[in-house]
């Protein structure tokens, strides 16, 4: 398992009971986690949480605030600067154990020979966007959701990043895809998250496992003749590393390079346990 435990200003304080309590900058927030079965101890700080995200039997939930926090504010990681933002669906507009994926991604970018051209595929608020632009790559960020790209385009302002090396796309990342074949379009390097499940600009339905592998054959039609990388992330629950493994084999097995899969995952600070987070399969030259 990789763990994101290089940050400074993001802490996985304790987890239990189904819930995580986390430090976000100067704030702490307590948050449901499907992850989180095991008991805990739940230390004395708990209750001094800044907000607690409470499920509704209904769907959906809402925040509890112990005391008036600003709208939004911002957390740093290395020299990426993000804005986080509570929403009405739990999040926060970032998924910290991300950090690992984001250095791996800047190594390979400061490495390569020449600025790689990067498409991020449902890029969401651009965590991954931001760290290969700042490391130099020339990013097509691609989201079906207008709301996300812009926060991205935040993001990357925040991050100073330069206003031409980023290209923002509100689009189907299928359809999109299949354009830039039509066009002759190639990238050095590919990073996508697909969802479980999702919609599109359009109405578009996307499932997982009926879509992402026409994708992944879309893609391939637009890579460069000796590409960098390819980061496949996933949330879904049940779906194996070693799964995302084996489809990019399939995709790139003629192109040399490296394989590999895993989890990702937060260390807690209160007990040294660890908190699962997602998965990963990663080519590499």
């Amino acid at each position: 398992m990789l763990l994101a435990s290089k940050w400074k200003d993001y802490q996985l304080l304790d987890c239990g009971f189904g819930m995580k309590y986390e430090r976000w900058g100067q704030y702490t927030l307590v948050r449901p986690d499907p992850q989180v079965i095991w008991p805990g101890k739940h230390s004395g700080e708990w209750s001094e949480f800044d907000a607690c995200y409470h499920r509704s039997n209904a769907g959906g939930g809402q925040w509890e605030y112990r005391r008036k926090l600003p709208e939004q504010w911002t957390i740093c990681y290395g020299d990426l600067t993000f804005k986080i933002k509570p929403t009405g669906f739990k999040h926060t507009g970032l998924f910290p154990e991300q950090a690992v994926n984001w250095d791996w991604i800047q190594q390979k970018v400061q490495h390569a020979p020449r600025a790689p051209h990067v498409l991020n595929l449902f890029g969401y608020t651009g965590g991954a966007t931001v760290a290969a632009a700042k490391a130099g790559a020339q990013v097509c960020h691609v989201d079906a959701a207008k709301g996300m790209v812009q926060w991205c385009r935040e993001n990357a302002e925040l991050s100073d990043i330069p206003h031409d090396r980023i290209r923002y796309i509100v689009d189907d990342c299928l359809k999109f895809v299949q354009r830039e074949a039509k066009r002759g379009k190639r990238y050095d390097a590919v990073i996508m998250d697909p969802p479980s499940y999702g919609r599109g600009k359009e109405g578009e339905t996307w499932k997982l496992e009926k879509h992402l592998w026409e994708l992944l054959q879309a893609v391939n039609e637009i890579l460069a003749e000796q590409p960098l990388f390819f980061l496949i992330n996933s949330y879904t629950t049940g779906l194996s590393p070693t799964v995302t493994e084996n489809l990019l084999r399939e995709i790139l097995e003629g192109r040399g390079g490296t394989f590999s899969s895993g989890e990702i995952g937060i260390p807690i600070q209160h007990d040294g346990k660890v908190l699962p987070c997602g998965i990963y399969g990663r080519w590499e030259q």
